[in-house]
């Protein structure tokens, strides 16, 4: 098997992992990322001005894609749907970090899942 394969198979492992954990395991702590001065992504989402509603239609949007993008692993025509949900929820992300004026290495982590993703796309296509 060629080298890009395993990149692919290592970006959709990465992606989905960090996804998960952001919205699974670190919900409810406090870290440099959050938007505004939130200490749980329910904070984040009233900085932004989105509704506990909102915060769980794009979680649930988010874990799915992600569980979807592991299993693009052995059904490989998951792929480029997985990531381009991610890619368009990530592109939101950046846009509400803009949105409050946070500084710009709060949406590093947004950005880079961002360009992981469209590296999938290009490279499933």
């Amino acid at each position: 098997m060629e080298i890009t394969y395993y990149l692919i198979i290592a970006l959709k492992i990465i992606v989905s992992v960090s996804i998960i954990n952001v919205w699974l395991l670190q919900a409810n702590k406090n870290t440099k990322w959050r938007g505004g001065n939130a200490t749980t992504i329910f904070e984040e989402f009233e900085a932004y001005g989105l509704s506990r509603t909102t915060c769980y239609v794009v979680g649930f949007l988010k874990v799915g894609a992600a569980i979807t993008l592991l299993a693009s692993i052995q059904y490989t025509h998951l792929a480029v749907t997985a990531s381009s949900i991610l890619a368009i929820l990530l592109l939101g992300s950046i846009a509400m970090h803009v949105k409050i004026k946070d500084p710009l290495y709060k949406s590093f982590p947004a950005l880079l899942f961002l360009l992981m993703n469209l590296a999938i796309i290009y490279l499933s296509l």
